[in-house]
């Protein structure tokens, strides 16, 4: 089941964003005038510090008292303000779209909502789907005008394959993308295990905000008896016999992805948010701004 555009670009639920902001301690040199700290220095708004001046600096930037009182030359600088890119990562792999409720749903609107608020603050975004690879949805742009083209594109993708985040990931980093955050929405249920998962991430030089798309009955299955269970993604069929001694063994397992993914995030100093598809996604993505900031 598929997301339509009139889901995504809800009026009611893009306006309920308006008092939440991205915030950063400070972006990457070399980005477009915009709302965030950068640490590049020249003729910005807030002082910063002096330095010598060299030829071709800008006459205008030289403080003449310090030149008065000392007879050397020197140029005030001060703070740029640049925009933070924001890296949107929605798995849309097979099983992303499965169930009575798919996951792919919350996913998307919890990616949208992320580009409503920093493109409504002059920030770049751009949007890149994943499966067993990852693809181009929107090329890192700016501009509130934007963000209808974003839900369109959105609504139109389709399932893709079995998930393979170390693939995505590998392809993102080949993309030489300016360091920003990088968002990522997905169960991260991989057939290569958490630890692969986790190893992978951990070589891309951009901040990390890990939006894990959950349900309860993820770590408690309502199942019992002789069943024969078939892979969402790969189609391989397993005969099980469902007794509390097999749930007991899969929950410790689940509890040791949870773990893993935890740990992760702690080392990397990345944002963890578990986000219940069964609920409302503002609420639970509110969480994360603290007196209405989310700070990177």
């Amino acid at each position: 089941m598929a997301i339509t555009f009139e889901e995504l670009f809800d009026a009611k639920f893009l306006e309920s964003l308006g008092h939440l902001r991205l915030v950063a301690k400070r972006v990457p040199a070399g980005g477009r005038f915009a709302e965030q700290r950068s640490r590049d220095k020249g003729p910005g708004i807030e002082f910063k510090d002096f330095r010598p001046y060299s030829s071709g600096d800008d006459l205008r930037a030289v403080d003449w008292n310090i030149y008065r009182r000392l007879g050397r030359v020197f140029i005030r600088l001060f703070e740029e303000l640049e925009d933070l890119p924001l890296y949107l990562l929605p798995d849309i792999s097979n099983s992303a779209f499965l169930e009575d409720v798919p996951r792919v749903r919350s996913g998307l609107r919890a990616a949208l909502a992320l580009a409503s608020i920093s493109l409504s603050q002059h920030d770049s975004v751009g949007v890149f789907p994943f499966s067993d690879d990852l693809s181009v949805l929107e090329r890192p742009r700016s501009g509130r005008g934007r963000l209808m083209s974003y839900a369109r594109h959105m609504s139109e993708l389709e399932p893709g394959g079995a998930t393979n985040i170390a693939q995505a990931v590998k392809r993102l980093g080949g993309m030489q993308l300016r360091p920003g955050l990088c968002v990522i929405f997905s169960d991260f249920f991989d057939p290569a295990g958490i630890e692969a998962v986790t190893q992978a991430l951990g070589k891309l030089r951009h901040r990390l905000l890990l939006v894990q798309l959950v349900k309860k009955s993820d770590r408690n299955p309502e199942l019992s008896g002789d069943l024969q269970l078939r892979d969402c993604e790969s189609g391989e069929v397993e005969d099980v016999s469902v007794t509390p001694h097999v749930l007991e063994s899969y929950r410790a397992a689940y509890d040791r992805f949870e773990e893993g993914l935890t740990e992760f995030a702690r080392r990397r100093n990345a944002g963890l948010l578990r986000l219940d598809t069964d609920q409302a996604v503002v609420p639970q993505l509110a969480t994360l701004f603290e007196s209405g900031y989310y700070s990177v």
